[in-house]
């Protein structure tokens, strides 16, 4: 399964939010000017973001966006999930060898199981320990 710009974009969005989290709203233009991103296509993900309910919009001359609930109630599967649709490595449904219908739910779960388990707030308050090895794969 590969994460695209959609996914990647999106939680750099939320995770920008959830840094200013209680001190008021953040403009997109400021998030795309900090990470040499569109604004434009930060504006097309921000919608079903807010749509979904993750986010607040405030209208205004100085307006932005919120977080609708605290970093640590929202979840990189539900940000992953409303901008890259189900969490799938493969299309499994229609496999019949049983084994590896199998090994697809296994990896399927497992992806599933660290983006619930990862908030918006476990990703801000990240500690690097330099040990980047130990994750570094493909599927």
């Amino acid at each position: 399964m590969k994460i695209s710009t959609k996914g990647r974009y999106g939680l750099t969005i939320m995770m920008e939010l959830a840094k200013r989290y209680g001190e008021g709203q953040l403009s997109l233009k400021s998030i795309a000017q900090k990470h040499g991103l569109s604004e434009h296509y930060l504006e097309q993900l921000i919608a079903p973001l807010r749509n979904h309910g993750l986010v607040k919009s405030i209208r205004g001359a100085y307006g932005g966006y919120i977080l609708s609930r605290g970093p640590e109630e929202i979840t990189a599967g539900e940000v992953i999930r409303v901008l890259e649709g189900p969490i799938s490595p493969v299309e499994f449904e229609e496999e019949e060898d049983p084994a590896k219908r199998d090994l697809w739910l296994r990896i399927r779960d497992s992806i599933s199981e660290v983006l619930d388990s990862t908030t918006l707030y476990d990703l801000i308050t990240y500690e690097d320990k330099g040990n980047h090895d130990s994750y570094m794969f493909y599927i």
